[in-house]
C-alpha cells in the first residue's frame, strides 16, 4: 500500500498552485450492491477508485 499521506504536504501547495491537476479521482461507477466487486476491481488493479451510486 502506497503512504499517500507522506506526500500530502509536499504536493499539496502545487496542486493548489495550478502546477499539479489531479485530475479525476473516480475512473469507474457502480451501483452500491455491486461494493464486492469495487472492492475487488480495485484489490485487482482493474480501478483506481470506484464509486458507489445509490
Amino acid at each position: 500500500m502506497a503512504p499517500a499521506r507522506t506526500y500530502i504536504p509536499e504536493l499539496l501547495a502545487d496542486v493548489l498552485d495550478g502546477k499539479i491537476n489531479p485530475g479525476r479521482v473516480f475512473d469507474t461507477v457502480m451501483p452500491l450492491e455491486e461494493a464486492p466487486e469495487a472492492y475487488r476491481a480495485m484489490d485487482e488493479r482493474r480501478s483506481i477508485k470506484v464509486l458507489l451510486t445509490p
